[in-house]
């Protein structure tokens, strides 16, 4: 069964307690209690219920977090509890311990730690770790830990199975799931030239390939420094546009494949050739292989002189002098933001990347049973229809996102958890090899080197199934070991 989480009219602070943190730099958290009253009573009538705090396995333990951000504690009085983690501390007496890393050493890190005896006991969830994560022997399957058959789980259960298992394995808790790239603008200059607004369009189903490139072609303007297009995403976010990614998962068979030959990809690299012999992408190669602005998020919007910089919402998430300095006057409601565009010639669908929220059991980790719980928290926060919906109040009341944001930002998490025409990309997941040869396919098209198709598949094809083979043949072994591998880096 789902259910609607709403908003709460008011955040009751009954009392603030000033703790030591565990991060590196000993920051000072700050625990805020709020009420919670009736939300196990109100889940409970659905089925959905935590265990009993007098026996429930991981109940009053430290779990060790490993990370390079710290999603649980407070380390300000105007930031707002995570509330999984404060009924982990109140119902369970349990608590986290930060282990913070640097994000550039994450990957070697938690091997180091694995194969040194120390173990961490909790990793982020992301969809490129898997399956490179699991195969190197760095995180565990999840099945003896969480039933994804509960309640509590079960509307995670396809997705977590389709995109994350192994064999009968799964090797992520999935709480929930996010999207990614979207197409962000600025409302005033799409009116200064004249153009329909995005969001209009998209919601009459308008917001097409053929218009986004009217847009373009008409906007971009190198002598005056003006180009339609910039970022590092628009190019994989138009080719995924078509419904389909340069390498899949199959869950059946537990390989990855080559969608090289899918007939949409021929549009949609037309589309980016286009785009790019006729100007309308930013010149990287003529300034250090670098965006505008050093590379800044959204270098250009404000000034004008960029149309759309597509990045996922994190990218355009930020204090509203931030935003307003690079996007556009957060307070007059000039930013805003749609999917990308569809495929005229397509399947009338509307693709978005799939992102999942969740959490990683560290191999050999010393409290599985801890994490199990903590996470448990951290679903049933999800479903609780009396908690605040953190993310979009702070979005709403910190960041002064306007209500046709938020209503933008509602459909679309809506639409991610609802429909089937999801992406889903693994990117450094399927290991270096893979991944480096389809950054080299989806970067095929900017101005320096802007190629047909045809060619892209002669030059990459037969280098891309090699080395899938060789992925799948690791795969392979690790089913068949049931997944008793020796750490390894991966």
């Amino acid at each position: 069964m789902k259910l609607k989480r709403f908003l709460a009219l008011a955040l009751v602070v009954l009392m603030i307690v000033a703790l030591v943190g565990c991060g590196a730099k000993k920051r000072q958290v700050v625990q805020l209690t709020l009420s919670t009253e009736d939300a196990e009573a109100i889940l409970a009538a659905a089925g959905i219920a935590l265990p009993d705090a007098a026996d429930a396995p991981g109940a009053g333990s430290t779990v060790q977090w490993f990370s390079w951000y710290d999603p649980f504690q407070n380390y300000s009085e105007d930031q707002m509890i995570n509330t999984g983690y404060y009924t982990f501390q109140e119902k369970y007496n349990g608590k986290v311990d930060w282990v913070e890393v640097a994000w550039d050493q994450r990957y070697d890190g938690v091997a180091n730690l694995i194969m040194g005896g120390t173990p961490p006991d909790l990793y982020p969830g992301e969809a490129n770790t898997f399956p490179n994560f699991a195969i190197k022997g760095l995180y565990d399957a999840v099945n003896k830990y969480i039933d994804y058959d509960d309640p509590l789980w079960e509307s995670m259960k396809d997705y977590a199975y389709k995109y994350f298992s192994l064999g009968d394995n799964v090797y992520m808790m999935v709480t929930d799931r996010t999207f990614g790239t979207v197409c962000p603008y600025n409302r005033r200059v799409i009116e200064e030239y004249g153009f329909d607004d995005p969001a209009e369009l998209f919601y009459n189903d308008e917001w097409t390939w053929d218009v986004f490139y009217d847009m373009c072609m008409e906007f971009t303007d190198p002598d005056a420094d003006r180009y339609a297009l910039d970022g590092w995403y628009f190019y994989s976010g138009l080719l995924r546009g078509t419904g389909n990614t340069v390498v899949s998962y199959n869950t059946d068979t537990n390989h990855f494949q080559s969608n090289l030959d899918e007939p949409g990809f021929d549009r949609a690299a037309s589309l980016l050739y286009d785009l790019s012999v006729n100007g309308c992408m930013y010149p990287w190669y003529n300034n250090g292989w670098s965006c505008r602005n050093e590379s800044a998020n959204g270098g250009g919007m404000k000034e004008g002189l960029c149309l759309f910089w597509p990045v996922s919402e994190w990218g355009f998430t930020g204090t509203v002098e931030e935003v307003s300095a690079v996007w556009g006057d957060m307070e007059a409601g000039e930013l805003m933001y749609v999917p990308l565009p569809r495929d005229p010639n397509g399947d009338g669908n509307y693709y978005l990347e799939s992102y999942p929220n969740g959490y990683c059991i560290v191999k050999n980790c010393k409290n599985p049973d801890g994490v199990a719980l903590l996470v448990s928290c951290m679903r049933f926060k999800v479903l609780d229809p009396t908690v605040i919906d953190i993310d979009r109040r702070l979005l709403e009341e910190k960041y002064l996102w306007n209500q046709e944001m938020l209503s933008m930002h509602d459909y679309l998490l809506d639409l991610v958890n609802t429909s089937d025409a999801l992406i889903m990309s693994y990117d450094a997941g399927m290991g270096d090899q893979v991944n480096t040869i389809v950054g080299n396919i989806e970067g095929f098209s900017h101005a320096s080197n802007a190629q047909s198709w045809a060619q892209v598949k002669e030059a990459n094809s037969d280098t891309l199934v090699n080395a899938i083979d060789e992925l799948n043949k690791t795969i392979d072994e690790f089913i068949a070991s049931g997944g008793e591998v020796e750490a390894q880096y991966p």
